[in-house]
């Protein structure tokens, strides 16, 4: 039967198909609301063992769903014989049929998830990224790099003491973190190519929640030599420190919005606890509303600006966002540390499994989560290279 038109609305996208003799396919963007959008709907065949895995795990992540040939929009087919193959398909149009080649099976199934997902969405997938976290093993812990999935991971740290607040510097392989190697929460700039770290803030007190700016240039920090922990900003290397906030009881987790003209931070004001942002060249702080959840901390602004993911303590922890300007804000799903993915989609956080806290992947839009492995012991405090 000939099909002349059909029309499909997923994943925040409308797709509209004219099967005619060009086979035109036009895809037109929709913004999406968090946790409203059905995942997309595809079946997949051909592929074995890790490489079936990985990318099951992969396109769940990104907000894909697999079903039956009868109920799917998309068809994933291949083999990884050697090397891995993948064909994309559109309601039996093709879409794309790539070979790859690599150092391992597993990153050439990442390549093949990120075509997918840059094929069906308009946008690079994150698959081949990288995230960075703490492990603890009781009193002492390290900071660890891994894959996004949680694999290949590796200890960047073997301090053997208290460590915290890991975050990337944008488009480098460069992580800022608190150590109690001197006995003190310092700040560290560690350059993962080279392997050469200092400490870039060691005042006295509390050094700590270190946030890069977009450029790289400059580093958002909880000090407090002053007294109560304030939000501070200096160059990346620790030079021409600046105090932005005074007058609160305790703030913390600052983040940068992605043009690097305000800092976004938690806050405490006569017991009750609220988001902020304050300009980062200094001025007054403009409160951020968080409609409708109550004890907002942890906050991360998403690369693409539009919202703010952040931890609601109500009881238990709750991974909520909200749009950037503020305003009704959407509980998303049981956690704390949310990190943003580079796409403004997808969020790293942690949360209780097994005894434990472990890593957990949400797909803002459809809810859906997929686990991290966990190393041994307690994994938390993850943050997204960007």
């Amino acid at each position: 039967m000939k099909i002349n038109k059909l029309t499909f609305l997923f994943f925040g996208l409308t797709f509209s198909l004219t099967l005619a003799r060009a086979e035109e396919i036009i895809v037109e963007k929709e913004t999406w609301q968090p946790g409203t959008k059905a995942p997309v709907p595809i079946t997949m065949s051909g592929f074995s063992s890790e490489v079936d895995a990985t990318l099951r795990f992969d396109l769940e992540v990104a907000g894909f769903k697999f079903v039956g040939a009868e109920q799917a929009v998309y068809a994933l087919t291949g083999n990884n014989n050697g090397n891995v193959q993948g064909a994309l398909a559109l309601a039996k149009t093709p879409v794309f049929s790539k070979a790859y080649s690599g150092v391992s099976l597993r990153r050439q199934a990442h390549a093949l998830a990120d075509d997918v997902v840059q094929a069906v969405t308009g946008k690079k997938g994150v698959a081949q990224t990288r995230i960075a976290f703490k492990v603890d093993t009781g009193p002492a812990g390290e900071i660890y790099v891994s894959d996004y999935d949680g694999h290949n991971a590796q200890a960047v740290t073997h301090d053997n003491t208290i460590v915290a607040a890991p975050c990337w510097a944008p488009g480098q392989t460069v992580l800022y973190y608190t150590s109690y190697k001197f006995d003190n929460p310092d700040i560290f700039r560690h350059d993962l190519g080279t392997g050469q770290r200092k400490a870039i803030s060691r005042h006295s007190g509390l050094n700590t929640s270190a946030a890069v700016s977009p450029d790289g240039r400059r580093v958002a920090m909880i000090l407090s030599k002053d007294g109560a922990p304030d939000v501070y900003v200096c160059d990346a290397d620790g030079t021409n420190l600046k105090r932005l906030t005074a007058t609160r009881e305790d703030d913390s987790s600052p983040c940068w919005s992605p043009d690097g003209q305000w800092i976004c931070f938690a806050t405490k004001s006569k017991d009750r606890r609220m988001l902020c942002k304050v300009p980062a060249s200094g001025g007054t702080a403009e409160r951020i509303s968080t409609g409708g959840v109550s004890n907002p901390t942890e906050p991360d602004w998403s690369p693409d600006g539009k919202w703010i993911v952040f931890t609601a303590m109500m009881g238990g922890f709750e991974i909520c966002v909200v749009p950037a300007s503020g305003g009704s804000a959407s509980v998303l799903v049981s956690g704390e540390d949310p990190s943003w993915a580079a796409n403004s989609r997808t969020v790293v956080f942690a949360r209780r499994r097994g005894g434990g806290r472990g890593l957990s992947l949400l797909d803002v839009p459809t809810k859906q989560v997929k686990d991290v492995p966990r190393i041994s012991g307690s994994n938390s405090q993850p943050s997204w290279a960007k």
